[in-house]
């Protein structure tokens, strides 16, 4: 019995045992098929992207399956990486695991429907790789939390480089379009290419004349950068020194052994470098610029994308180099008077700027000096603008060797000049005015003629007469042109009253414009009476300008001003055409016998279309050419002899021509040779004096006399008193015209003088004796 018990017990047992190593087998096979589940899900993985590295995560454990490719990605052997997230957290740069690991729980809160980053991860010998790392699969446990998460790692830094190179590239070209400095563009050239190739040191050499200047090299020593700058280039000077003298690639292996380098190698083998490549840079011309180097410090060539970044910086830093070349040359245009040599009105704006600002905190007085020639546009209308081009030149010399070397010598513009003197005593600007009148003054022949330049010049000084740029250099002009005032050919200082006489100027211009263009101006007219019938023959239009705020505006200063601002030739059309149309009036009354006389402008005669703007009056207005005379001063055939050829054309189409003012002019008898004028109106100087000085009245007389045998009329201006008017009948004078007989007065006033007798009752009240 106890036997049998026993027995009973061990087999019991044994089942037990039977069914614990079939449940081990169980679980055994269970977890090999789930291994073999995984190879092979693994292997299907790794089947979709050959080229890629597969991960598989175990979120529970942390451990993490890193594929072959993967580890070689980033220069490892299968077996130098351990399969945990320790080693994906060690390789992976600090920021970017943050961000990986934040995608990674948005990804599994359902935030975000994919997973997909890019990462910076660090390769076995040091250099960055970028990775882009994806997931392929996700799996969930029966409460739905994620335990795996498997993706793959593709390899992107040649596109990440490709994207850096371009975003330096666009970089660049926006620092070369907004216009920042060529070094500043230079260097970023050059760290763009050393980014692409790690251990290449890149520079930039600009060519002048034959001369290699530094451009950039960021990377390479300040000592050989100093070395190289200035030396001449030559087959012997180096890869860059030899490529721009060749214009063709020079590539050195080795600096030590290569005899382009003989001359210059000591320079560069104590800094590392051992290899050089060197591409011409070229203008859009083809002319050479500069060169573009490539060095390392181990002796090689370049491979195919090195010689391709060669060659593109090269032709990059061409654009720069073209364009900096061309700014230089616009500088130097901009800063110095292409003419003259002299400094230019940009350079002198510049220069006195800093200057008063120099003053200002010295505490120091300067002067400036503002130089105008005087008649200049009486050379280049009588001789040509090469002769004037040569006056220029001539007086730019003359004024450097009167001025000292730290004395600022400016051309500002047409006959303008400016001086600049820096700390000036209270009398050396006067000093200097003085002696820049007389160099100037010297004579000078221009093409077999003779002449002798004048100027005027008004001194200002700072702090004085302008405590900034634009008051200092509207002082000095307002100077200057009391000085021109005073009769040319003098110098003026700066007086505060000046301004307001300035300010008024201005008005005048500013108003006067708007006033011609709106025909606000009025005429008046003063009669002009033949002494022996007492009839009156003619009338002269005058103009006249009130302005609103400016009162009665004296017609020398607006008809001065016009000239000024080159409104002379609306203002003119406009006198003729009221003129003319006023005479057609009267002669409607019955008055067929007068004339209306206008004065003309000497500029005009340089006007081709004068002649016919005179004769469309004419014709629109109903006027014929004999009933209206022209007043022009004898001094047109002084300013250019073309005035002779208007002249002329006047006189064949019919109209009359008197010369205004005669007297006045310096070769008054010398100018009846020239012009073939009707009259001549001795001018109301000598009227007023004849009666109390013997040799005014000779004058008179003679002129009276000569100009009645050279066939002329004569008209005597500014008659006033019987007196005057005796004289001038007894010397045969022919017309009178004066305030003794009639101001200028409106048309209306005019007409009811052409209706009365006292012009006649005038003239009866005169004797009849013989003057002595």
């Amino acid at each position: 019995m106890g036997n049998a018990n026993r027995t009973k017990s061990q087999l019991l047992e044994e089942i037990k045992r039977l069914h614990s190593e079939l449940a081990t087998v169980k679980r055994m096979t269970e977890q090999r098929t789930h291994e073999l589940y995984v190879s092979e899900e693994r292997f299907s993985l790794a089947m979709r992207g050959a080229n890629d590295g597969l991960w598989d995560w175990n979120l529970e454990t942390d451990e993490v399956y890193y594929s072959p490719r993967w580890k070689s990605m980033l220069g490892y052997e299968e077996s130098e990486l351990e399969n945990n997230l320790n080693t994906w957290a060690s390789l992976v740069h600090p920021d970017d695991k943050i961000v990986a690991l934040e995608k990674v729980q948005d990804y599994f809160d359902g935030r975000k429907d994919s997973f997909e980053v890019e990462m910076r991860m660090r390769h076995k010998d040091g250099h960055e790789v970028f990775v882009l790392s994806r997931a392929i699969l996700v799996t969930r446990g029966s409460d739905g939390k994620p335990v795996r998460l498997v993706g793959t790692h593709v390899d992107i830094t040649e596109r990440k480089k490709a994207e850096a190179y371009d975003s330096k590239q666009a970089e660049i070209l926006e620092m070369i379009a907004i216009g920042r400095p060529a070094a500043e563009i230079y260097d970023a050239i050059a760290l763009m290419y050393e980014s692409r190739h790690p251990g290449m040191r890149c520079s930039m050499l600009e060519l002048s004349v034959n001369k290699l200047l530094h451009g950039g090299a960021p990377s390479l020593p300040k000592a050989y950068c100093e070395a190289v700058h200035g030396l001449e280039n030559g087959l012997s000077v180096g890869s860059c020194g030899t490529s721009t003298f060749t214009g063709k690639r020079v590539l050195v292996e080795n600096i030590e052994t290569d005899p382009k380098w003989e001359k210059i190698k000591q320079f560069a083998l104590p800094h590392g470098m051992r290899c050089c490549w060197s591409e011409p840079i070229k203008d859009s011309s083809g002319k050479v610029l500069g060169a573009f180097g490539m060095y390392y410090n181990h002796p090689a060539l370049p491979d195919e994308g090195e010689l391709k970044d060669l060659i593109a910086g090269a032709r990059l830093t061409g654009i720069v180099m073209e364009r900096d070349q061309a700014q230089k040359r616009i500088r130097t245009l901009a800063y110095t008077d292409e003419l003259t040599g002299l400094a230019s009105r940009a350079y002198f704006m510049q220069h006195m700027e800093e200057i008063t600002k120099s003053s200002h905190r010295h505490g120091h007085r300067s002067g400036l000096l503002y130089i105008d020639l005087d008649d200049f546009k009486c050379v280049n209308d009588s001789l040509g603008h090469d002769a004037g081009d040569l006056l220029l030149k001539t007086i730019a010399q003359r004024l450097i060797t009167t001025c000292r070397e730290t004395d600022f010598i400016a051309r500002l513009g047409g006959d303008e000049f400016c001086i600049l003197i820096e700390e000036a005593e209270e009398d050396y600007a006067a000093n200097v005015a003085k002696r820049c009148l007389e160099a100037i003054s010297q004579p000078i022949e221009i093409y077999s003629r003779k002449l002798v330049p004048a100027c005027s010049i008004g001194i200002a000084y700072y702090p004085d007469d302008g405590k900034n740029l634009s008051a200092l250099l509207k002082a000095a002009d307002i100077s200057l042109y009391t000085a021109k005032e005073n009769g040319k050919n003098h110098y003026a200082f700066y007086k505060a009253e000046l301004t307001d006489k300035a300010e008024y100027r201005f008005q005048i211009e500013q108003s006067l414009r708007e006033a011609i263009e709106k025909q606000q101006l009025s005429l008046v007219y003063q009669p002009q009476v033949n002494i022996a019938s007492g009839e009156i023959l003619g009338v002269e239009a005058l103009s006249r300008w009130h302005h609103a705020q400016l009162g009665q505006v004296p017609p020398n200063e607006f008809v001065a001003t016009a000239e000024r601002i080159g409104m002379i030739k609306p203002l003119t059309e406009w006198v003729l055409r009221t003129a003319c149309s006023q005479l057609v009036a009267w002669k409607k009354t019955g008055f067929h016998q007068l004339r209306m006389a206008v004065n003309i402008s000497p500029s005009l005669f340089l006007d081709k279309g004068f002649v016919l703007l005179v004769k469309r009056i004419l014709d629109e207005v109903g006027v014929a050419p004999a009933e209206l005379e022209l007043e022009v001063t004898e001094g047109i055939v002084q300013t250019d002899p073309r005035n002779l050829t208007v002249f002329q054309d006047l006189k064949d189409l019919g109209v009359l021509l008197s010369i205004d003012d005669f007297g006045t002019g310096y070769s008054s008898f010398a100018s009846l040779k020239h012009l073939q004028a009707d009259y001549l109106k001795i001018d109301r100087y000598f009227i007023d004096d004849m009666q109390a000085d013997q040799k005014t009245l000779t004058l008179v007389s003679s002129m009276i006399e000569m100009g009645r045998k050279l066939g002329h009329g004569i008209v005597a201006e500014g008659v006033e008193t019987l007196a005057q008017l005796e004289i001038l009948r007894n010397l045969n004078c022919e017309i009178v015209q004066g305030y003794l007989f009639s101001k200028p007065a409106a048309a209306g006033n005019i007409s009811e003088l052409l209706n009365s007798q006292m012009h006649k009752e005038i003239l009866g009240q005169c004797r009849f004796d013989e003057i002595a």
